[in-house]
């Protein structure tokens, strides 16, 4: 402390834009907390070394506030927050304890795992009720001053609408590490990911909105370090208004900015998946970072009849308390400052219930809702739910309000089911192809509320659903013990890569028939990136800790990856040219009719046949477009005979992944002989 000065004049400055916000002349800083007795704001020289502490001069509104005049962009900064410290009360205050502001644009440097960044002391009898001495300030991330200024002229947002939307779940750094065409001190970032071939391949497809998993400022967990892995999906965020450190390119935040203009140049939109139900502060015996010595029983939900404990509706060990004005304000002020100040056009929610959580329970009237649903800003963008969270009442597939699309999980297991054993799942899979209007066809809701997925960052590629009956997690270093257990996956004969070339053949058939029931279904779908040409991820199916070539996608491929990549760009470019495929209204008066193999509409006996397997789908608009989809999961062939059309004319099967190659338009007729479907396989007939 001797080394450390204080003293700096320090004006009173302005409560009512929290963080720091430079103006040219000096820096306002602005912090929230409810319940602090005083508040230290902390300098530190580009080393890291703290040289100075200055007190807050001013408490307006439960926010502490001052301005700096002479400090610049790029000056390094904490706080340290004085109070109670009485977890049994929910108040875990720790001025030993540098911290984090919640409102951080920058944050340089990551933690190291020492004794001190924990509040308590680790040999303590009761831990968490203890008090740690130990100065955290040589073991923490610094805050930066920035100045977010950037050139945005000549921007323009894609603004795709919703019926034509495709999402295509990617990472910054998976995506781009091993890209030949990437040079090799960009992959792994914004810049990399901004490399023209790069969004030249994603443009290609026919894809139009791109969505990134998290890419806020977040940690690697002690425990993997000490495995030697990392966090590589980012669900762990210490900062909502920071990019990842890792991920910045050269130009800093401008990089990323850079590739958000990139992709809007391109005609694609930016997606961000975003963490707001936890933080990476952990539960009671947790690190101490930021929210939690800043003002613990504020940021967080704490059991009401002990407030030293955390409700873990999220599984991770803390739930952020956005029923609380001021952290439902940092949320939506974070959400605000991306789509503002860097141009993003929306927002994929993980656990999305927990937003919606108020003490009673989920509200889809919630405050967070209300929030969002009113703002004119936030509206205007796609806004995408996971419904669920492992809280009481947390499954809500549906029950998201309108305005909101959501994660369809249904969709992805339904679908699964059907092609590793159609028999008896004919019903269920025959909603999800239609737009699951059981679930979503209320208040006005459209098809596309539903964002129907078959694969997913988390849990098996598209090439290891039909590859591995079960998952093989053991570079995990968790006994193979993580991950889904309930894929609904099967190998064909063979557990892994196989040389047996009728095992490859109803393999890569079956992957077709799944992107192909993915794209040619009603609702909005997406696409798990590497899905289109094979990625394997080797059986794993949690690569959470795998910032590896586990989890990197492989851009060499082979003859067969070819073929899967050509076939997923003609669905794509099928979509896009008929509207019939991607439906945009329940009641648009589209004609939906399900056909069975032997002539005409499907009865309620032939739903109720447990050993039924083929079926087919015969959609009719009003202006005389017609479409048949033929789905036939059976592993041997079916005659199917096809409805007559106006005049005797004949239909044309337009696909057929059995012929995935084929693009020589062939003819079918109606109403007499029966076409021959090859098994485990699908037509469209145009």
């Amino acid at each position: 402390m001797s080394d450390i000065k204080t003293g700096r004049r320090i004006e009173a400055g302005r409560p009512t834009i929290l963080g720091a916000t430079p103006d040219g002349e000096g820096v306002n800083f602005a912090l929230f907390s409810a319940y602090a007795e005083r508040v230290e704001l902390c300098l530190f020289d580009d080393k890291g070394n703290e040289v100075e502490r200055i007190d807050l001069p001013e408490y307006t509104d439960e926010v502490w506030h001052g301005y700096a005049p002479g400090l610049k962009p790029g000056q390094l900064y904490g706080y340290r927050v004085h109070g109670p410290y009485r977890p049994e009360e929910g108040h875990r205050f720790n001025p030993n304890k540098l911290l984090v502001d919640p409102y951080a644009r920058s944050i340089v440097g990551t933690v190291d795992w020492n004794p001190a960044v924990f509040g308590y002391d680790l040999d303590a009898e009761e831990k968490d009720l203890s008090f740690s001495t130990l100065d955290s300030a040589p073991f923490m991330p610094k805050c930066e001053v920035l100045d977010s200024n950037f050139d945005w002229s000549g921007d323009a947002r894609p603004n795709v609408p919703w019926d034509r939307t495709v999402f295509y779940e990617t990472h910054v750094r998976g995506y781009t590490m091993l890209h030949p065409a990437v040079p090799q001190d960009l992959r792994g970032t914004f810049d990399g990911l901004a490399q023209k071939d790069v969004i030249a391949h994603i443009k290609s497809l026919g894809v139009t909105s791109v969505e990134l998993l998290p890419i806020h400022s977040f940690l690697d967990d002690d425990y993997l370090l000490d495995k030697g892995l990392k966090n590589f999906w980012g669900y762990n965020t210490l900062g909502f208004f920071a990019p990842m450190g890792r991920y910045m390119g050269k130009a800093g935040l401008a990089s990323f900015k850079q590739m958000v203009r990139a992709f809007h140049d391109a005609g694609l939109e930016v997606i961000l998946d975003v963490v707001y139900n936890h933080t990476a502060e952990g539960n009671e015996l947790g690190s101490t970072l930021s929210f939690k010595g800043i003002d613990n029983l504020s940021y967080y939900r704490t059991l009401p009849d002990n407030h030293r404990y955390y409700i873990n509706d999220t599984g991770t060990g803390n739930t952020v308390n956005t029923s609380h004005p001021r952290v439902l304000q940092m949320v939506t002020d974070s959400l605000r400052y991306w789509v503002k100040e860097c141009h993003v056009d929306g927002f994929r929610f993980d656990l999305g219930t927990i937003l919606g959580r108020e003490p009673e329970g989920f509200d889809q009237r919630g405050g967070f809702f209300d929030a969002v649903g009113q703002d004119p800003v936030l509206r205007g963008v796609k806004l995408v739910g996971e419904p669920w969270d492992i809280g009481p009442g947390g499954y809500q597939v549906g029950g998201f309000p309108p305005g909101w699309a959501e994660w369809n999980d249904k969709y992805r297991d339904q679908v699964r089911d059907y092609w590793k054993q159609g028999a008896g799942h004919l019903g269920d899979f025959a909603a999800r192809v239609t737009g699951s209007g059981d679930v979503y066809d209320q208040r006005g809701r459209r098809p596309w509320a539903g964002v129907n997925f078959i694969t997913a960052h988390d849990g098996f590629t598209l090439h290891d659903l039909v590859s591995y009956n079960e998952k093989h997690n053991e570079a995990n270093g968790e006994d193979n013990k993580d991950g889904h257990s309930d894929n609904r996956s099967f190998n064909y004969g063979v557990e892994g890569e196989t040389d047996d070339a009728g095992v490859t053949a109803v393999r890569e058939r079956q992957k077709r028939n799944m992107m192909a029931t993915l794209l040619l279904s009603h609702g909005t779908p997406m696409i798990l990136a590497g899905d289109e040409f094979g990625r394997t991820q080797g059986g794993n199916n949690n690569g959470y800790c795998q910032d590896s070539e586990i989890s990197w996608v492989h851009w060499e491929l082979g003859e067969q990856d070819q073929i899967l990549l050509d076939f997923t760009k003609r669905l794509l470019k099928l979509r896009a040219e008929k509207p019939i495929l991607r439906r945009a209204n329940f009641r648009d008066g589209m004609g939906v009719t399900w056909i069975n193999p032997v002539g005409g509409e499907q009865t309620p006996e032939q739903w109720a046949d447990e050993g039924a397997d083929c079926i087919g789908l015969h959609l009719t608009t009003a202006d005389g477009e017609e479409a048949i989809l033929v789905f036939n999961s059976h592993d041997g062939p079916v005659p199917f005979v096809l409805p007559e059309r106006e005049g005797g004319k004949p239909w044309t099967v337009t696909l057929d992944t059995e012929r995935p190659a084929d693009e020589n338009a062939r003819e079918a007729q109606g109403g007499a002989e029966p076409i021959e479907v090859q098994g485990r396989s699908l037509l469209l007939l145009t």
